[in-house]
C-alpha cells in the first residue's frame, strides 16, 4: 500500500512538472506598462559616497575581527596616516559609484603598511548603506586582492 501511494505521488509530481514545462514553452512577450518597473524602485546611484576618513573605523574593526577570527593573530590597526582619495567613479557613469582611497595603517606590531580601500554606494549588507572593501598590503592572507592588493585599486 505504501509503494502504491509513493508511486501515485511521484506520478502526480511528474504530471505537474510536465504541465508547467509545457506552459513555459509558450511565446515570450514584452512587458506591458503595468509590469514595467511596478514596485521596482531599485537604486538610484546619486554618487553620494562618504569621504575616505569615514571608512577608517570600519576598516580597523573588520581588520581586527578577520585577524583574530580567521588567522588567530593579535594584529590590530592602531591608526591611519596620509589617507587620500585616488579616484571617484573611475568608470562609466552608470556603474555603481565608488570612491577609491589609499593610506598607511599603523599596526600594533610597530609596522606601517599601505592600505587600499573603496567606499561603495549601496554596497552594505543587502544594499543598505555604504559598503567598504579594503586590503592591507602584505596581509592579504587569502589572496583576495593579489598581487600586493592591486585588485583593491581602481
Amino acid at each position: 500500500m505504501r509503494a502504491s501511494t509513493s508511486l501515485k505521488s511521484l506520478g502526480f509530481a511528474a504530471g505537474l512538472g510536465l504541465m508547467f514545462g509545457a506552459l513555459s514553452l509558450g511565446e515570450a512577450r514584452a512587458a506591458n506598462p503595468l509590469e514595467m518597473n511596478f514596485w521596482l524602485s531599485g537604486p538610484r546611484y546619486d554618487g553620494r559616497v562618504a569621504d575616505c576618513d569615514k571608512a577608517l573605523p570600519t576598516i580597523a574593526y573588520q581588520f581586527g575581527e578577520k585577524e583574530s577570527s580567521f588567522w588567530n593573530s593579535p594584529l590590530k590597526i592602531t591608526g591611519f596616516a596620509a589617507v587620500r582619495e585616488t579616484a571617484f567613479r573611475p568608470w562609466a557613469s552608470d556603474n555603481i559609484p565608488r570612491r577609491y582611497c589609499t593610506g598607511e595603517a599603523m599596526l600594533n606590531d610597530g609596522k606601517v603598511r599601505k592600505v587600499h580601500f573603496s567606499i561603495i554606494e549601496d554596497g552594505g549588507f543587502a544594499g543598505y548603506d555604504q559598503g567598504v572593501e579594503w586590503c592591507v598590503v602584505g596581509l592579504d592572507r587569502n589572496w583576495a586582492y593579489n598581487p600586493a592588493c592591486r585588485a583593491a585599486k581602481p
